[in-house]
């Protein structure tokens, strides 16, 4: 049985689901976040340690500015009445990306990572203004900087997920099969999942039907 530490998820298609239900996009994201609240409790049940939600990319800026408002207005809630609960259940917070949002949310952001810093049971990485090409950019000019060799244990120190496994699984929900500028270095023997529902559709026994497959799937990592 494969041991599983880290799972990754690109959270498509809560715009879409929100129309398909004849409302507005941001109807769809208000109802993904209760399926986050879901994949995060199951996930500390299944025992694993990490958890990475895409978020918001650095290509999501170009997006329209109330569904761009709404979607940093929602985070804010969250944070607000959910970060005690957080800490209380031991779950740790981290944000992998640039923050360059306004004070208030870059405040909140990093009250946050401190009020959750020392927590064990499962750590959630939250991907914000986050793009891996920018990441693995930054990473090779940080070592240029320090005049370090270029080698992949040093490029991977220098990334967002520094001290952090790499993913043993990537999840992506919304019938799309790309990985969308989204963990490209550290992705590269993860097992990859592509699911068609939508991400406000995406429940329990979707996750743990991903986790028992992977669990007994064989990983040869190069080797036969």
């Amino acid at each position: 049985m494969n041991p599983l530490k880290h799972v990754a998820i690109i959270m498509d298609g809560n715009g879409r689901w929100g129309l398909k239900k004849k409302k507005r996009r941001n109807f769809g994201h208000k109802e993904g976040l209760k399926t986050v609240e879901k994949i995060i409790k199951e996930t500390i049940k299944q025992k694993i340690e990490f958890l990475t939600l895409y978020v918001f990319s650095t290509e999501n800026w170009k997006r329209p500015k109330d569904e761009i408002n709404y979607l940093f207005n929602l985070l804010e809630k969250f944070l607000k009445n959910r970060i005690n609960k957080l800490n209380q259940n031991n779950i740790k917070l981290k944000i992998i990306g640039e923050k360059k949002f306004t004070k208030k949310l870059n405040n909140l952001l990093s009250l946050s990572e401190k009020i959750t810093n020392r927590n064990k049971t499962l750590q959630i990485n939250l991907a914000l203004n986050y793009g891996s090409k920018l990441e693995i950019i930054r990473a090779i000019n940080l070592l240029n900087k320090s005049k370090k060799k270029i080698t992949e244990e040093n490029v991977s120190s220098k990334l967002f997920t520094k001290d952090i496994p790499d993913p043993d699984i990537l999840i992506r929900t919304g019938d799309t099969k790309r990985l969308s500028n989204f963990l490209l270095w550290q992705l590269a023997y993860s097992e990859i999942y592509f699911i068609k529902k939508l991400w406000p559709e995406f429940n329990e026994k979707d996750y743990i039907n991903i986790i028992n497959d992977f669990r007994n799937i064989k990983r040869n990592y190069g080797s036969i």
